[in-house]
């Protein structure tokens, strides 16, 4: 990852809405309802202006075309952040082998990797909602998904200085992995955690 801080068959990168339904909404203190969902082909200009405008100024803007092969691949394991009304922020995520990350030049294929590690690739909350727990929720998010989906670790490669960040959320650097001129800037740190084991539910008779 690169982060700073059916109807008819679905588009490439698109979920369809019956999918994007199933999936609840909150309330949170001080924003109103926020609920995570699948990323719809309408969703793409958006999630476009909020990649710039969070990877442009450090030189690691992959653009539209790119940002939907990641989601084409794996279109389970993406997601948008809505604020009410507001598209606030997106995570993609898809199936790739430990110790290697996407290639920011190049789209992504059309099939993901089978393998059980799922690599946070980007993860984005528009600047005037930062702070505010919202990417901690994506995060939860895509952790339960990956317990249910059997994968055994998260990756991700922390840019712009966000080590310290992701080191707090109890992903560990591996030193090395992510050469100097892969493309993800100066410092980029690859990291990874393990899916913590879902806890059983127990029925209370």
């Amino acid at each position: 990852m690169r982060t700073g801080t059916a109807a008819p068959k679905p588009r490439p990168g698109a979920a369809s809405r019956a999918e994007t339904a199933a999936y609840g909404s909150e309330a949170v203190r001080g924003l109103g309802t926020v609920r995570v969902r699948h990323i719809l082909h309408s969703d793409w200009d958006s999630v476009a202006a909020l990649e710039r405008d969070a990877y442009a100024g450090l030189g690691l803007s992959e653009g539209p075309a790119a940002l939907q092969s990641r989601a084409s691949a794996s279109p389970g394991t993406c997601f948008l952040l809505d604020v009410g009304s507001r598209t606030a922020g997106y995570l993609l995520a898809l199936p790739y082998p430990a110790f290697r990350y996407p290639d920011l030049e190049q789209a992504q294929g059309a099939t993901a990797f089978r393998t059980r590690n799922l690599h946070l690739h980007d993860i984005v909350v528009t600047r005037t909602l930062r702070r505010r727990g919202l990417a901690q929720q994506l995060l939860r998010h895509l952790t339960r998904t990956a317990q249910a989906r059997g994968h055994e670790r998260i990756s991700l490669v922390a840019v712009g200085g966000s080590e310290r960040f992701w080191a707090a959320r109890g992903f560990v650097p591996h030193p090395g992995v992510v050469p100097p001129g892969s493309g993800y800037g100066t410092g980029a740190v690859y990291m990874s955690r393990p899916v913590p084991v879902p806890v059983p539910q127990h029925e209370v008779s």
